[in-house]
């Protein structure tokens, strides 16, 4: 029996689904669960899985401390009287803030439609509870309201998702990152629960509830990451397991389940006899659903601070981080291992020479890149350590059951979780048997073209239009087409390195095959050089390279600025046509200004300068991701009044003018960023 056949025996999936609904005991809130950031039930939680990992026979088990905002949610009940004088009780779920009643208190409770800035006008709702609807998905996160009812004096505000999340049941409630403060309180309400109160609103302006509240948010916190090996033998070159052990509510998919694969796994390895030659780290993280007050990038913040603070030193040894999130469901009709794109072209051809796997989906598994800010995966490739997770974002799973009591064994597809056993215990042993690391950043070149190939097209009508001058136009079209020409042999370049790569781990795999040590060690030994210059250039171009807008979307710093040209350009266009409406439509795709002006301008203010003006430590793995801010919020709320009063003819002279300001500064970015680009490739990729 060889050592694929002997891992695909000895995987236990029974064992891994019974570790994950043990992992459903430990909660913070007896009814509803929840095991957030630094709460008692994550530490209990992590104790346990410390403990399975020393009984299924991990080395060198411990528990890495590092700090995160914590956060301890024990109930949220409100009660009220029905018309008809009976008394009704409602389990609400919460956000990551503070709001302790110490018992049942009385509060006066209004609707206030979305929450928006109209929505409070004529209306006193201080030291009450304000509930609203909410779409976070197709409209604005759910902070842009909780802030807004803050500033208005509200004790609270109640959210009923209206769409968007939570869509299986009426029942269900959600939980996301709350992305705000945590003095603004905010809870979570069903649309079954919160009908019967909007039937009573209906008739008056307010109601007299009762809640009973205990929810905590506890700054700098000492939480646990719980880390335990496989050894092998070279222990600085490592292969990273990660997936996160908190949740909301009982978390059996999202994300017990990656807990239970990672330990079913590694179990698996172990009993096979897998004597690895590198060593295979399996790391629980905490903290990645939120862990930080007040910035918008709360989550992901335990394994930010593994890479970032308790272990920098993994940079450069760790050869690729196997992130693992709802592996236990179908997403579409596929399988798909979603990458950083200098791991993609080793990965087609792992999936190309792998034997015949469960089959659990009509379709065959594929690549797809780049990583997204979705999980702990993003972390670490910005940190230095090349990144994958299994693909987890498509299927309607996201939209019916996600951050939802309803996220239970229901959904379990026991195939699919075999899938996923046998795809990532195989990537293992390949990634074991390179002696190189076989990333290839040919990818990356064609990504930073393919962005670059449009912008003929992009800047050409502004010409017309004297946004642009020919000369200026004819400038920056020769220095695109010099750095096109760069990114073109670069790429060649890349793809030469990667065959001479794959030649190495090709003879590398030949010689343990053929029990030759020695000689694979001296091979392995010259490739250290190479290996390096590998990591080296991976890191630059996750510094240099990966931005991310402000939604949280990765692209390339051209890319985002190409495409606020594009429609700062075209809203002047508009401008000049009067057609006010197009115009807007345009500038809410600029940077932040999407939906902002539905809010008070503090609200905006507030959730800009918390990205601008913080430190690292407050921002993490969105530190210095995004590109110059245009703030368009007074600009967009004067056209919204001009259109309101609708004359024939609109001076916008200064509107123009402005924009024309902000085209020209954008402009001049995108200059020197192609000059960046130029120097970064021809320095770090052609040399």
């Amino acid at each position: 029996m060889n050592l694929q056949e002997s891992i695909l025996k000895n995987l236990d999936i029974d064992y891994s689904y019974r570790l994950a609904k043990r992992m459903e005991q430990f909660r913070t809130n007896p009814v509803l669960g929840y095991r957030p950031a630094g709460s008692r039930a994550e530490f209990e939680t992590g104790e346990m899985l410390k403990q399975e990992m020393e009984a299924i026979g991990l080395s060198d088990v411990r528990k890495d401390a590092i700090k995160v905002d914590g956060w301890e949610f024990k109930k949220a009940v409100l009660s009220y009287s029905a018309e008809d004088g009976s008394r009704h009780e409602i389990q609400l779920g919460a956000y990551q803030t503070t709001f302790v009643t110490e018992g049942p208190k009385e509060f006066s409770l209004m609707y206030l439609g979305k929450g928006t800035a109209a929505d409070y006008e004529g209306k006193d709702v201080t030291g009450k509870l304000v509930l609203v609807d909410i779409n976070q998905r197709d409209e604005w996160w759910i902070n842009y309201p909780v802030y807004q009812a803050h500033l208005k004096g509200a004790a609270a505000l109640i959210a009923v998702q209206s769409g968007g999340y939570g869509e299986i049941d009426d029942e269900a409630l959600n939980a996301q990152d709350i992305a705000g403060p945590e003095d603004a309180p905010a809870f979570s309400i069903s649309r079954k629960d919160s009908d019967p109160l909007k039937e009573l609103l209906e008739h008056t302006q307010e109601i007299t509830v009762t809640l009973d509240a205990d929810s905590r948010v506890t700054r700098d916190c000492t939480t646990y990451n719980i880390v335990g090996t496989i050894p092998g033998k070279h222990p600085d070159r490592m292969v990273l397991l990660s997936a996160h052990y908190d949740s909301y509510f009982s978390g059996f998919q999202d994300d017990n389940t990656a807990i239970a694969l990672m330990f079913g796994i590694a179990k698996a390895l172990l009993a096979s006899g897998f004597k690895p030659n590198n060593t295979i780290v399996i790391c629980a993280m905490a903290a990645e659903e939120w862990g930080v007050v007040d910035s918008n990038f709360d989550w992901s913040t335990g394994a930010y601070e593994q890479v970032f603070t308790a272990h920098p030193e993994w940079v450069g040894k760790i050869i690729a981080d196997l992130n693992f999130e709802l592996p236990a469901l179908a997403h579409g009709t596929r399988a798909r291992i979603r990458s950083c794109y200098e791991y993609t072209r080793f990965l087609e051809e792992y999936l190309s020479e792998l034997p015949d796997l469960t089959q659990a989906y009509p379709e065959e598994t594929r690549v797809t890149s780049p990583i997204e800010t979705w999980s702990d995966d993003f972390s670490m490739a910005i940190a230095g350590i090349p990144s994958m997770v299994n693909d987890f974002t498509g299927g309607s799973f996201m939209e019916t059951h996600y951050h939802s009591q309803f996220d239970n064994d229901d959904f379990y597809d026991e195939q699919v979780y075999r899938l996923h056993h046998e795809l990532f215990a195989l990537l293992i042993a390949a990634l074991d048997e390179t002696c190189v690391i076989p990333l290839c950043s040919a990818p990356v070149m064609k990504r930073a073209l393919d962005g670059y190939n449009i912008s003929s097209d992009v800047l050409r009508p502004f010409v017309a239009m004297d946004l642009i001058s020919p000369m200026t136009l004819a400038s920056l079209v020769e220095k695109i087409s010099g750095l096109e020409k760069i990114l073109a042999d670069a790429k060649d370049v890349a793809e030469s390195r990667y065959e001479s790569r794959r030649s190495l781990n090709s003879r590398y795999r030949a010689l343990l095959s053929d029990d030759k040590e020695e000689e694979a060690e001296c091979l392995y030994l010259e490739a250290r050089e190479a290996e390096d210059e590998a990591l080296r250039r991976f890191k630059c171009a996750q510094d240099e390279l990966v931005r991310i807008d402000w939604y949280g979307n990765v692209h390339y710093p051209h890319e985002i600025l190409l495409q606020n040209i594009r429609l700062i350009g075209g809203a002047i266009a508009n401008l000049k046509e009067q057609n006010l409406s197009s115009a807007l439509r345009k500038l809410y795709q600029v940077d932040n200004n999407a939906y902002a002006f539905m809010f008070d301008e503090e609200v905006y203010n507030h959730f800009t300068d918390y990205v601008l003006n913080q430190p690292q430590d407050r921002l993490k793995w969105g530190y210095k991701r995004l590109m110059p801010h245009e703030n368009l919020y007074a600009l967009v709320k004067d056209l919204l009044n001009k259109k309101k009063t609708a004359p024939e003819e609109l001076s916008l002279t200064c509107e123009i003018s402005h924009l024309t300001k902000i085209f020209q500064d954008q402009c001049r970015l995108l200059i020197q960023t192609t000059d960046q680009i130029q120097n970064l490739v021809h320095d770090q990729f052609l040399i």
